[in-house]
């Protein structure tokens, strides 16, 4: 890999550099970029927007149901390993600020094979998390009809899928028309959806410490108390964590990017932790763990007609609406540029990073992603689809780690971080090893699926990618 710098300065601290890409047969170059028009804000909706959505209306259910009150350990340890791994994230983003995030990183630090295979794991790793995100949208859309009185006949799972397929077209057609209105349908969701939620939880709160409500039934001795259920929870939970990544995705997108992209990386993860505990807290507060499984996915809704009313289940399925049209929309977005990163490197082929004249926006990645995001969603299989997504992007998150070690072991001339990770090799070797270790706590079925994916993706490497060679990128 050549150290060769490139490129002029644009608006602050944003490099625009040339990419050049070696094949067999030709030297590619394309200095094209996408335009920056993400700020502090914009960065913080896509992070907090992800990862405050749907798994903290869809996961009390299913997490209670497995660990009852532990639940709480789970959100906290998977809050903790998301932690580890955004902080040599944001320096890592700082120095390398493109489209692609974790796929960039990755392939200068560790190599084209490496790259090739995080890549296109993480174009499908989102478009797993997509497809979850908007099937629970689906089930939320269901609890909004029966509340107003709408019957939704004998099978109602077909009409989730509808939802489900409907919406993920909905979203890709917003993403396609700019990133900015993008943004701004991202923005107003996260003030609307953190407003609801805090009041809730505010209530929520006072019903544990015993001043509002009735004696609750939660935290019973059937809660699992012990170190295998708490680490298996927090691998099926850890999807509720994907947000901070993504927000490197759109790096190329983001203004000033040294100064917001910490800011807006550990920031989301630091506020969604806090509200994952104290919602789960609530949670398993009113109902224990035999109730919370037989409500299943739209468990919240019920918490809230319990706390509240009719009232509080409305709120509960207002906010599982935005939450879940939150995380789905910026996923989607999240998606294309991860496949727009790969094709500007030639891993892919170079039609699929072109950008539509009108709208500035990657509009082949899109349809990639929308797509098989669809197909994905009509499955309604909410489990696997959110394990998968989490086995696939904790590959990812212990890869960058290992990065951020190789590059710092490396020290390229190029590489100058305006965010550094303090101790040295401490926090991304902890990282890595948090990150590959929680895998082992997974259903193995997800594991499969997972490990099917990479060696796909390490197949299209030796077929399509192995004769690329990425110089001067930086």
């Amino acid at each position: 890999m050549s150290d060769e710098p490139g490129g002029t300065n644009i608006e602050g601290d944003a490099p625009v550099v040339e990419t050049v890409v070696e094949t067999d047969s030709a030297t590619i170059t394309d200095d094209s970029e996408l335009e920056r028009t993400l700020g502090l804000t914009g960065g913080l909706a896509i992070g907090i927007g992800t990862m405050i959505g749907a798994g903290i209306f869809v996961f009390p259910g299913l997490a209670g149901a497995a660990v009852g009150t532990a639940a709480t350990a789970s959100f906290a340890v998977g809050g903790v390993v998301a932690l580890l791994v955004a902080l040599p994230a944001s320096e890592l983003a700082t120095a390398m600020p493109k489209s692609g995030g974790g796929y960039y990183f990755i392939s200068r630090g560790l190599g084209t094979l490496a790259g090739t295979v995080v890549g296109l794991s993480l174009w499908l790793g989102l478009v797993f998390a997509t497809a979850f995100y908007l099937v629970g949208l689906g089930f939320y859309a269901l609890d909004a009809l029966s509340i107003v009185g709408i019957s939704v006949g004998a099978d109602p799972g077909v009409l989730v899928s509808v939802i489900a397929v409907l919406s993920g077209i909905g979203f890709t057609v917003v993403n396609l028309t700019g990133t900015e209105n993008a943004a701004r349908i991202q923005n107003a969701i996260v003030v609307l959806l953190l407003s609801m939620l805090v009041a809730f939880l505010v209530f929520g709160l006072l019903d544990v410490a015993g001043f509002v409500g009735d004696e609750s039934t939660g935290g019973t001795e059937a809660d699992r108390w012990t170190v295998f259920p708490i680490l298996s929870t927090a691998a099926l939970v850890f999807t509720s964590y994907l947000g901070f990544a993504q927000i490197a995705t759109v790096a190329g997108e983001m203004k000033r990017p040294g100064r917001n992209l910490p800011l807006a990386m550990i920031g989301s993860v630091l506020v969604v932790t806090v509200m994952y505990v104290l919602t789960i807290l609530v949670a398993t507060n009113v109902f224990d763990r035999t109730q919370l499984g037989q409500l299943g996915e739209t468990a919240m809704v019920e918490i809230g007609r319990e706390l509240l009313g009719v009232g509080g289940a409305f709120v509960i399925v207002v906010g599982g609406l935005l939450a879940t049209m939150s995380s789905a929309n910026a996923s989607i977005l999240s998606t294309s540029r991860a496949i727009y990163g790969v094709s500007k490197d030639a891993l892919l082929p170079r039609w699929a990073s072109r950008i539509d004249l009108r709208y500035g926006t990657p509009s082949v990645a899109l349809g990639m992603a929308g797509g098989p995001i669809i197909v994905l969603a009509a499955t309604r299989q909410v489990q696997l689809l959110a394990e998968v997504a989490s086995f696939l992007h904790l590959v990812l998150y212990g890869l960058i780690c290992v990065s951020l070690v190789a590059i710092r072991r490396d020290a390229p001339e190029w590489y100058d971080p305006d965010f550094r990770v303090p101790g040295g090799p401490t926090i991304p070797v902890l990282g890595a090893i948090a990150s590959f270790g929680l895998i082992a706590f997974m259903d193995p079925a997800s594991i499969g699926v997972g490990l099917f994916v990479i060696v796909g993706s390490a197949g299209w490497y030796l077929y399509y990618a192995r004769d690329v060679t990425l110089k001067g990128v930086l």
